[in-house]
């Protein structure tokens, strides 16, 4: 159904054979895909690649960080021209990039089909920065309407064109879907409408493009996992791949590109309000600096004992409390960069957003509130943010099962904490 090859026409530089945007995706639960769920993000974290897409309105993305495609491509049979320039790229002086599909042809573009019907862009980081595992993120709102095919993806480097140099889709919608988005990954035997991936739906009825949200992967040797505002929704290992390649063990670059039209997300239609845009406040890439990226490890204190998820549950409101440390997935939490603390896919919550002494943890979906922001300094001290109260043991009670709570920080044993302990 969807086919890769390059684009037809790109600018010079570029000299990659470059393939399409996004893809179609094999059927998969919009709950946890593949093996056992792993925590969302990786490690506390080095930052190895940023844009903030800081700069005046309407200037250009940072050529030493992205460069530009232009051209169309018929094997997807997608509609738009991907154009370089500010016209269809370029920042809107609030901190965000603004990928903008229009309905126009101002240079006689020429596509597959004849006269190019419209225009959108394609960035990508190839030559110029590549990564190989870690956690990578973008914090997107996406467009919507029939036809509108916006995604954050990657190519992998060498291995003899596409597919068998390995596609990661970290997040790749379908305008017929605005409450989904996917997650895909393609190498030799499993590409095109064969990807192995899954999809991510908001609860509710909500849609995408109502607000941004933050799409990210965490990638280790022979694991990947992927989350929407830190809801991990699937992890895939060579297991799944029935035999084939595992192609994800090397360095990979990054693309992000709003196409118009296509075989998976069909032609936009009297339905399709355009200009679309696609807003990207942020990218960024971090591997881990202690431990495996994309895995946990202990957080211990008091008797040395360990934070641990009461019966390793991952229910919103199951207490977080103090228990022997066994090495179970309830006792293995990443730092994040930004600055949650999470295990089995959800993060470390002051019950009811209190700021009071004696609050209780517990965890919950990832919200992104200051509630769920802790600081973990060189003092052994993990405090909240928004109280700037200490992850506390209530009266240093170190039985296990004892529930922990935040506490104005006093310096005790009940409050040092040793992050990331092996």
């Amino acid at each position: 159904m969807t086919v890769r090859t390059p684009l037809r026409r790109r600018m010079a530089l570029y000299g990659l054979a470059l393939l399409c945007c996004a893809s179609a995706v094999a059927a998969g639960p919009a709950t946890v895909a593949g093996a056992a769920p792993a925590p969302a993000p990786a490690a506390a974290a080095a930052v190895v690649f940023n844009d903030d897409f800081n700069g005046p309105a309407g200037s250009g993305v940072d050529g030493s960080k992205w460069q530009l495609e232009t051209g169309d491509n018929v094997n997807n049979h997608e509609r738009q021209y991907y154009t370089s320039g500010t016209n269809n790229a370029a920042l809107d002086g609030a901190g965000n990039l603004v990928i903008q599909a229009r309905r126009e042809n101002p240079n006689n573009y020429q596509c597959w089909y004849g006269r190019c019907e419209y225009t959108s862009a394609r960035l990508n980081t190839a030559g110029k920065f590549s990564a190989q595992y870690g956690r990578v993120e973008s914090r997107i709102k996406i467009p919507r309407g029939q036809g509108i095919w916006p995604a954050f993806w990657m190519l992998g480097n060498g291995g003899g064109g596409w597919p068998a140099q390995g596609e990661i889709d970290v997040m790749e919608n379908v305008g017929f879907e605005p409450s989904t988005v996917h997650g895909t990954l393609h190498g030799p035997g499993y590409s095109g409408a064969e990807g192995i991936g899954a999809g991510y739906t908001l609860p509710g009825g909500q849609q995408f493009a109502d607000a941004f949200h933050t799409f990210a992967i965490d990638w280790a040797p022979d694991s990947i996992t992927w989350s929407v505002d830190g809801n991990v929704y699937q992890r895939r290992t060579p297991a799944d791949l029935g035999g084939d390649s595992w192609v994800f063990n090397k360095s990979f670059f990054m693309i992000l590109n709003l196409a118009v039209g296509g075989y998976w997300p069909g032609d936009p239609n009297g339905s399709t309000v355009l200009p679309q845009y696609m807003v990207i406040d942020y990218v960024r890439v971090t591997t881990g600096d202690t431990g495996t990226p994309g895995t946990g490890r202990a957080i211990r204190g008091l008797g040395g004992k360990c934070v641990d998820v009461a019966a390793a549950s991952s229910a919103n409101g199951t207490p977080v409390q103090l228990y022997d440390c066994n090495g179970s997935a309830a006792q293995q939490w990443t730092v994040g960069s930004d600055g949650t603390i999470r295990a089995l896919g959800k993060c470390l919550d002051v019950k009811d957003g209190s700021v009071a002494d004696g609050a209780q943890l517990q965890i919950w979906d990832c919200t992104g509130a200051n509630n769920q922001k802790w600081a973990t300094p060189a003092a052994l001290d993990v405090v909240n943010i928004q109280a700037n109260k200490c992850l506390d043991v209530p009266a240093a009670n170190s039985a296990n099962g004892t529930r922990l709570q935040i506490y104005t920080c006093n310096g005790s044993a009940a409050q040092k904490w040793t992050v990331n302990a092996s």
